[in-house]
């Protein structure tokens, strides 16, 4: 699959634009962009901002997903992950953490907080129906796949 152009626009100058840390990483990292530290109580959700917007191509999506070390040693997480990006939004990127864990948590100027993967996206045309097809599973709910 070829690169697309994901075009990013400062808001605040100290913002860190977002990149990938290896040639290989499926997400790019997102900083926080503070002018003073936030402090994350135990259960509480806070807004961080990024420092900068971006103008993502038609028919994709920025997906924001939690780091693995936040979540696993931290406990912070984001509370609508994975958290979409769609491409005619050009606001401020910001990011939700919610605090999971027992402690406060401290969130610093330029700290990487959640990673951001841009993925392709597919529209669906609807067509609303009398009947669906039959299915092994059919109206079986969540969960009850057995497995």
């Amino acid at each position: 699959m070829a690169n697309i152009v994901l075009q990013l626009k400062r808001i605040h100058a100290a913002a860190t634009l977002p990149k990938y840390q290896s040639a290989h990483a499926a997400g790019m990292d997102l900083c926080a962009c503070l002018e003073k530290d936030v402090v994350v109580q135990p259960g509480e959700i806070v807004r961080i901002a990024c420092g900068f917007a971006m103008a993502l191509p038609v028919g994709w999506e920025g997906q924001v997903r939690p780091r693995s070390g936040l979540a696993t040693n931290h406990g912070i997480g984001i509370p609508n992950s994975p958290g979409t990006i769609d491409s005619d939004y050009r606001g401020e990127v910001q990011v939700p953490l919610i605090n999971l864990g027992r402690v406060a948590f401290t969130v610093t100027h330029g700290m990487r907080i959640a990673q951001l993967v841009v993925a392709p996206v597919a529209r669906a045309d609807c067509q609303e129906v009398g009947e669906l097809s039959d299915t092994a599973r059919g109206s079986g709910g969540f969960g009850s796949t057995g497995h």
